[in-house]
């Protein structure tokens, strides 16, 4: 019995032991996770703890906004052991401005990447860009939030707080001025006195200078003559005698002087017959006799087809060599094709040329002007002007309606692309004159010169064009309309430089800008514009000179004189920054606000002088 307990007992303390073992498995099963996530959870917070020394550098600082967009570095140092194992500490960043913000791309630190994380600082940097919308800078800031995560414990994360990096940004390059140029194709039209050549040979014989009868009678003759019985107004009366290479220089010498002579007898004969009375004093004869010049036989023998290349080419030989005239007329004697010249190609050569030149007959200025308005009123037909003239009237009228209505009936004449061109400019014109109409204005102007741009590739197109899609906002449709601007007359390319300046500084290229508007058409905001570009370039002296010429040419630019304080503030110039915005307040006093919240004058906002002057 004793020996069966015994065994019994033996077997019952092992099922206990058994049963005890295997409790202790449970509990530790269920404990373990608990004390896992425990040191997980210590880890994670010591993260968010000793993220507050982590350091971070935000540049530039305050942010700048150039070409629309905000771009700025920031580089995250966190403290040695900070980044624990198998943990991410991301920095999450934001741009917050009023009750909105843009969401940035975080940095994350993955402790795998930074295996000497216990030793050294884990450090990294990160480029951002956002694009800018108004609104952004009164008040923003650049915000970071860290967060210590277990990748293995998606749930488990800690949170540092929220805490601003950077102040707003700052807008100076928002200043630009737009500008707008209006460019006109050429009319055609040539306002100024024109003269007529009308051109009449007379012939003579050889060794004479008789003008024949059959010469006066001839059909050159006869239109001469009738030609001097329409009292042209006449301004000169050119005769070039000339003589054939044959003869002494003795007879040659008078020979030529006496044909031109007889012409002009004949033709004041003329003026006498068809009663010019005191407008023949007005006529200025010109007379040119030709003695021993070869150069009208080589004319004449170029064109001459009766004899060989190389007949003429010994000809030419003995013509261009030496010896005088009548020595050189000696040997072109002696060859055999000298009969056949002499008979066909001298007595081309007895002549005076005789050359009138008469005042063209056009309308007056007030008779174009009439008639365009007559045009435009349906009045008379389109026809009664020429192209030339009808783009001509618009040019002598100031009003911009009345160029209008002429250019547009321009383009129903004829469809020109210079037509089309110069109604797009005066729309354009319109737009610069009164700016609350200037949306409606550049999109007829569009229209046009689209019409244009189809017709011709053109300079003045593509320059008007610019001022268009500036005038939408579109400055980057702007700048290749302004690349394809080309051919431009030296005053357009100063006025279209006033609008690719203002262009380049929106699309941030300052260094272009400047030297741009140093060939600009000399006005204020061009100046202004100038200063800016200098002033974003880090030429803050230059800037203050420019801002000045700006404020010269114009005594109430209030926003060239805050413009000055700015540069004065980057140059740590207090006196001028007061001084400058003494003036600017002066002449605009809602520039108090803005220089109040102006991240320019961050540096300032506790001074007594600078407060003084924003009361």
């Amino acid at each position: 019995m004793h020996s069966i307990y015994y065994n019994n007992s033996f077997a019952d303390t092992k099922r206990r032991l058994k049963l005890e073992k295997q409790m202790k498995k449970l509990i530790y099963a269920f404990l373990l996770p608990g004390l896992i996530a425990a040191s997980s959870c210590n880890s994670l917070k010591k993260m968010t703890k000793l993220a507050n020394e982590q350091q971070l550098q935000v540049n530039p600082n305050p942010l700048e906004v150039h070409a629309d967009t905000v771009n700025f570095d920031m580089s995250v140092n966190l403290p040695v052991k900070m980044l624990k194992k198998e943990l991410v500490y991301t920095v999450n960043t934001f741009y917050k401005y009023g009750e909105q913000e843009v969401t940035l791309e975080p940095v994350e630190f993955r402790s795998q990447d930074y295996p000497n994380a216990s030793t050294e600082q884990p450090r990294q940097s990160k480029s951002y860009s956002f694009p800018y919308v108004a609104g952004m800078s009164q008040p923003g800031s650049v915000e970071v939030q860290g967060v210590a995560t277990n990748p293995a414990k998606p749930d488990a994360a800690e949170e540092t707080v929220r805490m601003p990096v950077a102040p707003g940004i700052i807008t100076t390059s928002k200043l630009v001025k737009p500008t707008y140029y209006a460019v006109y194709a050429g009319h055609g039209y040539n306002n100024q006195e024109e003269l007529v050549p009308t051109r009449v040979n007379f012939f003579f014989d050889q060794g004479r200078s008789t003008l024949k009868k059959s010469e006066r009678s001839s059909d050159r003759g006869k239109e001469f003559e009738a030609f001097i019985a329409e009292k042209n107004v006449t301004r000169t009366v050119t005769i070039i005698g000339n003589h054939s290479p044959e003869g002494t220089e003795r007879i040659n010498s008078g020979l030529s002087e006496d044909r031109a002579n007889v012409i002009e007898k004949w033709y004041r004969s003329q003026m006498d017959k068809y009663d010019y009375k005191g407008s023949a004093d007005s006529i200025n004869f010109i007379i040119k006799p030709i003695i021993e010049d070869w150069t009208e036989f080589k004319n004449a023998l170029a064109a001459f087809e009766g004899i060989s290349s190389e007949e003429k080419s010994e000809m030419l030989n003995i013509v261009n060599g030496g010896g005088s005239f009548e020595e050189k007329e000696k040997s072109l004697k002696k060859l055999g094709t000298y009969k056949k010249v002499f008979n066909e190609v001298y007595p081309t050569l007895r002549t005076a040329k005789t050359e009138i030149l008469t005042v063209k007959e056009k309308k007056t200025d007030a008779e174009i002007s009439i008639l365009a308005k007559q045009i435009t009123q349906g009045q008379v037909s389109a026809d009664t002007l020429s192209e030339e003239e009808l783009m001509y009237a618009g040019t002598l009228t100031p009003s911009l309606a009345e160029k209008a209505a002429i250019y547009e009936a321009a383009t129903k004449k004829s469809g020109s692309y210079a037509a089309h061109n110069n109604l797009g400019a005066t729309y354009v014109a319109m737009a610069i004159e009164n700016p609350a109409q200037a949306a409606a204005m550049a999109q007829k102007a569009e229209a046009q010169l689209n019409i244009a741009a189809k017709a011709k590739a053109s300079g003045e197109v593509q320059a008007n064009l610019a001022s268009v899609y500036l005038i939408q906002g579109n400055y980057v449709k702007a700048n290749a309309a302004l690349a394809k601007a080309s051919g431009l007359s030296s005053d357009d390319n100063q006025g279209v430089n006033g609008v690719k300046g203002a262009v380049q500084i929106m699309l941030a290229d300052y260094a272009g800008a400047i030297r741009t508007e140093s060939s600009a058409t000399e006005s204020a905001v061009n100046s202004f514009n100038k200063g800016l570009a200098q002033l974003l370039n880090g030429e803050y002296q230059n800037a203050v000179n420019s801002f000045g010429e700006a404020t010269s040419q114009d005594a109430n630019f209030a926003i060239a004189h805050y413009a000055t304080a700015v540069a004065q503030a980057r140059n740590n110039n207090l006196q001028g920054v007061v001084a400058s915005l003494k003036s600017a307040v002066s002449k605009d006093p809602e520039l108090k606000a803005k220089a109040i919240n102006d991240l320019e004058f961050r540096n300032y906002v506790a001074n007594e002088l600078f407060t003084a002057v924003l009361k």
